[in-house]
């Protein structure tokens, strides 16, 4: 797509627009992984507002509200990196809270290095050999329709309106209603717990709608196989020979004893899929690494030579080799500050190179495939964690059992290197993904990669505050905030040096996981559609299941619009169509819902007070139906909002 020399791209008010959606974007993105181990793509709701703030300063071209949603993409891609591992460095107890300056420093160079390692990867993912990158071309074809922005900006606005009211309304708020609706009794003479139950966030629906009936219908399965299945049979016929959990339940309600088991015992089961699933992801995409990397390396080489016209201009390789350099020597410093070895750190520094560069073509690859919202970066991170962890068993021999702040000190290292590396893959996935949709409308690919790293960087200054905001309310690790990925590899790390783990759990959830992979290698065989992600499965299993319930809702709502429209599940083109006006109905639930959780915090951390907010109303029983009549309405006006089609957006 050609364009009149000169057209603005990087100008000083799409970078600032960029940089104020990037934040934004990414502390809802923080809630939201916290809250439902999820982070979802944020490329089009951007597009989308950059259109409308930029004609009301006198229209914008396209270049310019691509270069917005470049970088205000980030705000996802960093907040992913950031809560799936570094949140268990105060799970673990190795700080009391999060530390700005080191927060700062993993997340922003983890960012960069991201940036860094997925330019060399452009040409061959999405100019030589392309890949279908699926959001990319949606945001490609959001901005080439961009004439008319307003009918998506009153869908984002009304839907993030209603998710805020709906949170101000429930949970830590106003307590009007609950976060969730639940049933739960015993059976056969108290032997056997029977839970029944589901979420009330209006952000969860969309959710689901984003990820699909297929993604949805497998975490749901996942958490039927903890809840349904698992439970029932630990508390019949295992719990007695578990005395002091069996003591600590004893006399509770059923819904508590199935919260209890599930914490202790069963979420373990997710745990060991996940691990398998990891490990599986990379295997499994050994081929497909190898040529990345090739690739990699081929236009490394070409340098210079890879052309001059403008669309086709990376940011320059030695530039790239400098910053590689100058970015690494602070790592080097960071773990040098954390195990006091240099014949440690150096090795450390070393894989987090290697691995970094490996895992952002893996990441670069899988978003080129299915997207980045629905790529495994926490699986790549749990390879990551579980090879580090390895190599600093036989460095650090018993020294790594040492406790520093609460932790074993391998540990800590081990989740160091698996933060920079996730923040890295996270970005560099993202990145390419944006690169795609520049591609395809005629952008300049360094402005691009200069305006994510921008980005990548805004976020990472912001995310010690909000994760310390959230934390001081809510509690990570709690109910609220389950933060599952940053439990998972605490308690990866933790027992590989020394902690107490439930191993038999986790081996039978590994044998789970190995299970799930067969079966969508023998759904892949047949050629079937329906395909069964094994770290979907696992997330199903690792999380309550009022969390999964919602999702499911939202993908089969995004079905029952897909098939009224009649739209094929291969055509691309008219799902994105079909699909536009309920992405940005469901984005605008995700984000209203998120930021007035963050909002919600401010009070409650001033006050110190959890029920600030809260009025006296005794609520009742009844309130549980009234939370259910608000979902059943919002999931409504999602479905009357995506079966309008293309004339919506």
């Amino acid at each position: 797509m050609a364009h009149p020399a000169g057209t603005p791209q990087l100008t000083f008010r799409a970078v600032v627009l960029a940089i104020v959606l990037a934040v934004v974007l990414a502390a809802a993105n923080a809630y939201l992984g916290l809250f439902a181990g999820l982070t979802v793509a944020t490329a089009i709701p951007a597009a989308v507002v950059s259109m409308g703030v930029l004609r009301l300063l006198g229209g914008g071209t396209i270049l310019e509200n691509n270069i917005v949603q470049t970088g205000a993409s980030a705000g996802s891609s960093i907040a992913a990196g950031v809560i799936f591992t570094i949140p268990a460095l105060v799970l673990m107890g190795y700080w009391p809270d999060f530390k700005y300056w080191w927060v700062l420093g993993i997340a922003g160079l983890g960012g960069l290095l991201g940036v860094l390692f997925s330019v060399p990867l452009r040409r061959s993912m999405i100019v030589e050999d392309p890949l279908p990158f699926p959001e990319g071309k949606a945001a490609a074809e959001v901005l080439k329709a961009g004439d008319n922005p307003g009918p998506g900006l009153k869908i984002l606005g009304l839907s993030a309106g209603i998710g805020a009211l709906v949170k101000l309304a429930a949970g830590n708020g106003l307590r009007l209603i609950p976060d969730s609706w639940a049933v739960a009794g015993y059976f056969a003479d108290n032997r056997v717990i029977g839970y029944l139950g589901t979420g009330l966030s209006p952000a969860l629906l969309g959710v689901g709608y984003i990820v699909g009936l297929n993604v949805g219908i497998v975490v749901l399965s996942g958490a039927i196989l903890s809840w349904h299945i698992a439970i029932p049979l630990y508390h019949a016929f295992f719990l007695q020979s578990d005395p002091s959990l069996a003591a600590a339940i004893a006399g509770q309600p059923a819904a508590d004893a199935a919260f209890a088991i599930w914490n202790a015992k069963i979420r373990f089961l997710g745990v060991g899929a996940m691990l398998v699933g990891g490990v599986w992801t990379l295997f499994s995409l050994r081929n497909s690494l190898l040529a990345g990397i090739r690739s990699g390396f081929a236009a490394a080489r070409k340098g210079a030579a890879q052309g001059t016209a403008e669309t086709d201009r990376d940011l320059p390789m030695k530039w790239m080799l400098a910053a590689l350099v100058l970015f690494v020597l602070p790592l080097l410093a960071l773990y040098q500050a954390i195990v006091g070895q240099w014949h440690v750190s150096i090795p450390m520094t070393i894989i987090m190179i290697v691995a970094g560069f490996l895992f952002v073509s893996v990441s670069g690859y899988l978003a080129g495939l299915v997207g980045s919202s629905n790529n495994p970066v926490s699986g790549i991170t749990i390879a990551t964690i579980l090879f580090a962890s390895v190599v600093l068993l036989v460095l650090l021999g018993s020294d790594g059992q040492t406790q520093v702040g609460g932790a074993p000190l391998g540990a800590v290292a081990a989740i160091m290197i698996g933060a920079v590396v996730c923040c890295a893959a996270a970005v560099g996935g993202d990145n390419l993904q944006d690169l795609k949709t520049g591609y395809l409308v005629g952008a300049t690919p360094w402005k691009q990669q200069l305006m994510l790293g921008i980005g990548a960087f805004s976020c990472a200054l912001v995310m010690a505050p909000v994760l310390n905001l959230l934390q001081q309310a809510y509690g990570i690790g709690s109910k609220t905030l389950p933060a599952p990925q940053a439990n998972l590899m605490a308690s990866v790390a933790k027992g590989l040096f020394g902690g107490q783990l439930p191993w038999t759990m986790i081996a039978i959830g590994g044998v789970v996981g190995a299970l799930v992979i067969a079966l969508d290698g023998w759904l892949k065989a047949r050629g079937s559609r329906f395909r069964v992600p094994v770290l979907a499965a696992a997330i199903g299993i690792y999380l309550p299941l009022e969390l999964m319930v919602p999702i499911f809702l939202g993908g089969l709502l995004a079905h029952l619009v897909q098939r009224l429209h009649k739209v094929r599940d291969d055509d691309e083109a008219g799902l994105d169509r079909v699909h536009r006006p309920g992405v940005l109905f469901s984005a605008g639930l995700i984000t209203g819902e998120a930021l007035m959780g963050i909002a919600i915090a401010l009070p409650i951390v001033i006050a110190r007070d959890s029920e600030v907010l809260a009025l006296p109303l005794d609520s009742g029983a009844w309130a549980q139906w009234i939370g259910l009549a608000v979902l059943a309405f919002v999931g409504w006006l999602l479905y009357r909002t995506g079966k309008r089609g293309e004339a919506a957006a």
